[in-house]
């Protein structure tokens, strides 16, 4: 067994875990957030996708271990108590889910991409997804959500900027 401490969403997690124990595991049944999801357990679905110190990541392909000391976002972690972040509103608002299954691993690499880069084409925004699947929606409304998001962020960093002066 190994000491882990992981901060997710800004909470302290302390934990003794097997050395072998995903982070995605680690999430779902010690840390108690079901919204990352468990797909193929192979890296190929990115329903697991998570931030690890604001990068996306597959959760299924990180150890707990590996994650000790360092920050975890999941999509819980994403709204600021009952608002939703632009992120999520634009995937409700523009229909960017269907079962929902692949959605949280959706919204975690869009975050990524939309920090890097805050005003991506639709060929960079299908890029950055590329990693994750959905057998759902054929990704134009993923696509479309993704951009509202980017518009939303947009505006609402435009209005900080000006309230600021």
């Amino acid at each position: 067994m190994k000491d882990v401490t992981i901060t997710v969403n800004g909470v302290e997690h302390r934990a003794q875990v097997e050395p072998r124990l995903l982070l995605v595991h680690f999430l779902r049944e010690l840390a108690g957030l079901t919204g990352t999801h468990i797909g193929c357990e192979t890296s190929l679905c990115g329903a697991c996708t998570v931030l690890v110190d604001g990068r996306a990541v597959k959760s299924c392909t990180v150890l707990a271990v590996q994650a000790d000391g360092h920050k975890v976002t999941t999509v819980e972690g994403l709204a600021n108590g009952d608002r939703l972040h632009a992120i999520q509103e634009g995937f409700w608002e523009e229909h960017g889910l269907q079962c929902g299954f692949c959605t949280p691993g959706m919204i975690m690499c869009s975050h990524d991409l939309l920090k890097q880069h805050p005003s991506p084409s639709d060929s960079e925004i299908r890029e950055a997804i590329n990693g994750n699947l959905c057998r759902c929606t054929g990704y134009q409304h993923i696509v479309n959500a993704v951009r509202s998001a980017s518009r939303k962020m947009s505006k609402r960093v435009s209005a900080r900027a000006a309230a600021a002066r």
